[in-house]
């Protein structure tokens, strides 16, 4: 018995001594500090609540306190205008915007946001971009930038609200816009005047009266942000189907974040892509048959001639660089074989 208690005592230690061994040999893992980012968007706040929040508020949950977003909206922390140099510069993280009026130098941002009748329909915007090359184009574009370009997706048509109504293209003459650049430019010729403002300040300049109305979104956009308050018109015809938003990174911070990180991100930012294309298709409907805005259209043969003017835009756009022509060749090589394809691609 006495052999035995002392066999059990000490094979009792030596498993203690094994087990304390083992403790001590395992290597020491400091806990890092969470990975912290800013990210501005394009929207102010009313709008971001829909169009990137809640991708990030569940990316924040998903990473476990391994990774933390800060959202800020429109303007918070640095104009619009100069969201891409503060990206650049390290000054702010991360944006989702549009490259054309986020002061992009890349070529390609002329093709961001609204560029005229480039689409019809939102679902245009993630089949150009995945399955007819522009994927590639714009990661090209950015390559040297220090931003990292990560993917784009579809926003809503871009129409017209008025505070007087529009039935014809002599009714444009002399209207104050809010548009995006390249929307203004192409608007120019039947005699808008394009205003740039912040975008909190859009409202109010249409109260008192300092802008005729916006060239920025469709009736989703117009209700769920509050303008259908000061607005009374909204012109059913309109310059493009889908908005192209990105989202945009500084290069090394990029870098800096985990693989498993940067997949739940590329996520999150599909999530957000997702809930826009079912949001803005519902709003669309919904707003048009149960708004506050009077509907207007100007008629379809007058209409052809905007877009008419459109092609000769595509092609003067595409004469400024090869890498604008191959995008505009793209562009016009998904139109046609749409047209073929018939509806509901096209009518």
């Amino acid at each position: 018995m006495t052999d035995r208690r002392g066999f059990l005592k000490r094979a009792g230690l030596a498993g203690a001594g094994a087990i304390g061994a083992s403790t001590l040999a395992a290597p020491y893992v400091k806990a890092q500090a969470p990975i912290k980012w800013r990210l501005q968007t394009y929207a102010g706040a009313p709008l971001g609540a829909y169009v990137i929040q809640p991708s990030i508020e569940a990316f924040n949950k998903a990473a476990n306190g391994e990774m933390e977003i800060e959202l800020y909206f429109a303007d918070q922390l640095v104009p619009q205008g100069e969201l891409f140099r503060a990206v650049q510069q390290g000054t702010i993280d991360a944006a989702q915007s549009d490259d054309d009026s986020m002061g992009s130098p890349a070529d390609v941002a002329v093709f961001g946001a609204y560029f005229p009748f480039a689409t019809l329909y939102s679902l245009d915007v993630p089949a150009l971009f995945h399955n007819y090359g522009l994927n590639e184009i714009w990661q090209e574009a950015y390559a040297d930038t220090g931003v990292t370009w990560l993917g784009a997706g579809a926003w809503d048509p871009c129409n017209l609200g008025t505070t007087v109504p529009v039935k014809s293209l002599a009714d444009l003459q002399g209207k104050r816009i809010f548009t995006f650049p390249t929307a203004g430019r192409f608007l120019t010729q039947f005699g808008v005047v394009p205003v740039t403002l912040p975008w909190e300040d859009v409202e109010v300049a249409m109260q008192t009266g300092e802008l005729d109305g916006i060239w920025w979104c469709g009736a989703t956009e117009i209700h769920s942000v509050g303008w259908s308050n000061v607005l009374k018109y909204y012109l059913t015809n309109n310059i493009n189907g889908g908005w192209i938003g990105s989202y945009f990174v500084n290069s090394e911070r990029w870098a800096e974040v985990p693989e498993h990180l940067k997949q739940l991100y590329l996520l999150s930012m599909d999530s957000s892509n997702y809930y826009r294309q079912h949001w803005y298709w519902w709003g669309e409907a919904h707003y048009r048959t149960s708004g506050d805005l009077e509907l207007t259209t100007i008629p379809a043969e007058e209409w052809a001639t905007v877009q008419a003017a459109a092609e000769v835009f595509w092609d003067g756009i595409a004469a400024e660089s090869e890498r604008k022509a191959k995008v505009v060749q793209i562009l016009k090589d998904y139109a046609a074989v749409m047209e073929r394809a018939g509806p509901p691609y096209r009518s």
